[in-house]
Parts: structure tokens; C-alpha cells; sequence
């Protein structure tokens, strides 16, 4: 097949092209997919994107006249593509649904144990050398707190199992409970309310769609503990980010922990430093206890081979037949 790649990163083509071993003409491209790009695919069979690349109905429809009958999403989640018009159009979609859940899971820890101890606050005095101990350090420990956990897929349940090796009481809730992921000890499903209400800390970990796009607004961030934790490294969405920054500035929630953010797309992946900043983004880095990355949590070299040699494997078997 021939195959432009967009949104390629330098940490990609090592991977694509050891699971690939010349098989496919593949084409790299930095360039994200957008309407003054979409030309380069043109005479391809196969595209590669990544999640803030733009597979609209209009991108899809000049993919196709362009001879492309197949697309694969280096990622788990497709709410960047009309699958209503892929559909139409014939082109088959892939994506990557399960290629390390335990890099997400870690990193949505590893947020928790940042937020908790203060440890980007504490790195900044050291490196002043300023070591005194004050009360803007004071941390808490997990042990003996109530997690919940928003999403059950293979992600959230990873996170489940991690949380309960801190000695945290573990609770969670899903609309689908029944086709939760596997955990090593059975899950203890609550109601959305119960869930806002008990939790000392709430990990966000499901897809962005119609029903979950501003679930955590100003009216269920408020049913939440006062001083709760949040971390968010599903999909930006998800979380209402004015309302989170309202919520930080009034102490109804006391840390914010993000990988994702609901305008990231044409944002995130690309040097921004000398460009006009994003006011949103701007003004929530500016509040106390917050922790942004920028969509990284599942940026580990096992999780990259996984996304590369699945990718691969759908342009094996479209090619197959």
C-alpha cells in the first residue's frame, strides 16, 4: 500500500518502520491532517492520523477523491473522525484499542502523587536552594483515601489495581458496569452521585462523545468533596475548563491534574512558546495545585511500539483483503 502518515513525530518513525519491514510506501509527514494538507494524501490508499488531526466530513470526502479507502487513528479514542461519513464514503476505519493502558494509568498516578506531595513546588525551592520546610509543602498521603474512578475501560481499571497497592479505598462507576475490564479483586460500582460525593480523588478515564462532553461542569464538580482532587487524562472535553478554574479559585477543588484539554486541538504537539498563548490554558496554569501536561500519558516506548505494530497490522490485513 501507499500510505501518507500525518502528525509524525521523530519518536514514531523508528517504530513504524521496524514493524513495517518495507511492506508499505509509507510517507511521513509532521504536517497534521487539516483541509490545507489533506492534498498530500493524494493517490495514497491509506492515511495514518492522530487524535487532534481533523477527519471531518469534508477532509474525509477529499481523502476519497483522492483514492484513499483506508484510515488508521493512532489512538484509542475516534471522536476526531465522522465515522457517519467514513462510513458513507467507504472508508474503512482502524484504531489502536488497547496498546498500554498502564502508561495512562501510571501517569494519571503519577499526577495524584505530584498533586499530594507538592513536588513541583518543592523541586522549585531546591533548585533556589530554599529548603525550609512550610506549610505550603504540607502534603497528604493516599493510603486510607477513597478513589473514584469515572470509566472502566482497560485504563481505569489499570489505575484500580494501582490504587488499591496504595491501600486506597477504591470505588467507581460506569454506564456499561457489565463490560468493565477485568481488575485483580472485583470492583465496587457506585451511582455518578455516590461517586462525586465520597471521593477524595476522581480519575477521569472514558471516551469523549455526546453524553460525556462537559461531564464535569460547575454542577458536578460542586457535588464533589470540598478540596477533592481531579485528573483528567481521558479526553479534554470531558472537564468544562472555566468551571474547573472556578472551582479551583473558590477551594471547591483543591488540586487539578490534566493531561488532556478541551481546545487542544491545533494547540497541543507543536512549539506554541512564541506564539500568542491560549488565554483559557493561560489563566488555569496561573491557579494553585494544578499540574498540565501536555497529552503525553502515553507517551512510553512500549506503548509506541504497541501503537506502531497495530497500525501496521490493519494496513497487513486491508491489504490481505
Amino acid at each position: 500500500m501507499n500510505v501518507t502518515a500525518f502528525s509524525i513525530s521523530d519518536y514514531e518513525k523508528p517504530a513504524l518502520d521496524r514493524f513495517n519491514q518495507g511492506q508499505h510506501t509509507i510517507r511521513y509527514i509532521a504536517e497534521p491532517l487539516s483541509i490545507d494538507s489533506v492534498d498530500r494524501a493524494k493517490g495514497c490508499d491509506a492515511v495514518l492520523i492522530f487524535t487532534n488531526d481533523d477527519a471531518s466530513a469534508p477532509i474525509l470526502k477529499r481523502l476519497h477523491e483522492h483514492g484513499v479507502r483506508y484510515l488508521v487513528t493512532r489512538s484509542t479514542g475516534m471522536d476526531h473522525i465522522d465515522r457517519q461519513a467514513a462510513d458513507a464514503l467507504g472508508i474503512q476505519v482502524g484504531n489502536v484499542p488497547r496498546y498500554s493502558p498502564h502508561a495512562i494509568a501510571e501517569h494519571a498516578v503519577a499526577l495524584m502523587l505530584a498533586l499530594s506531595r507538592q513536588l513541583l513546588r518543592a523541586d522549585y525551592n531546591v533548585k533556589r536552594f530554599d529548603f525550609r520546610l512550610t506549610e505550603k509543602l504540607l502534603g497528604f498521603e493516599l493510603k486510607g483515601k477513597t478513589a473514584g474512578i469515572v470509566g472502566c475501560g482497560h485504563t481505569g481499571a489499570a489505575v484500580i489495581d494501582i490504587l488499591r497497592g496504595f491501600g486506597c479505598r477504591v470505588i467507581a462507576y460506569d454506564v456499561r458496569p457489565e463490560q468493565a475490564a477485568p481488575t485483580r479483586d472485583p470492583i465496587d460500582f457506585v451511582d455518578f452521585p455516590t461517586l462525586l460525593a465520597e471521593s477524595d480523588i476522581v480519575s477521569i478515564h472514558v471516551p469523549l462523545n455526546e453524553s460525556t462532553k462537559g461531564l464535569f461542569n460547575n454542577e458536578r464538580i460542586s457535588r464533589m468533596k470540598r478540596g477533592a482532587m481531579l485528573i483528567n487524562t481521558g479526553r479534554g472535553g470531558v472537564l468544562d475548563t472555566q468551571d474547573a478554574i472556578e472551582a479551583l479559585k473558590d477551594g471547591q477543588l483543591g488540586y487539578l491534574g490534566i493531561d488532556v484539554y478541551e481546545n487542544e486541538r491545533g494547540l497541543f504537539f507543536q512549539d506554541r512558546s512564541r506564539e500568542p498563548r491560549d488565554p483559557l490554558l493561560e489563566e488555569l496554569m496561573q491557579q494553585n495545585n494544578v499540574i498540565i501536561t501536555g497529552h503525553q500519558a502515553f507517551l512510553t516506548r512500549e506503548a509506541v511500539d504497541s501503537i506502531s505494530r497495530q497500525t501496521i497490522e490493519h494496513l497487513n490485513r486491508w491489504a490481505n483483503g
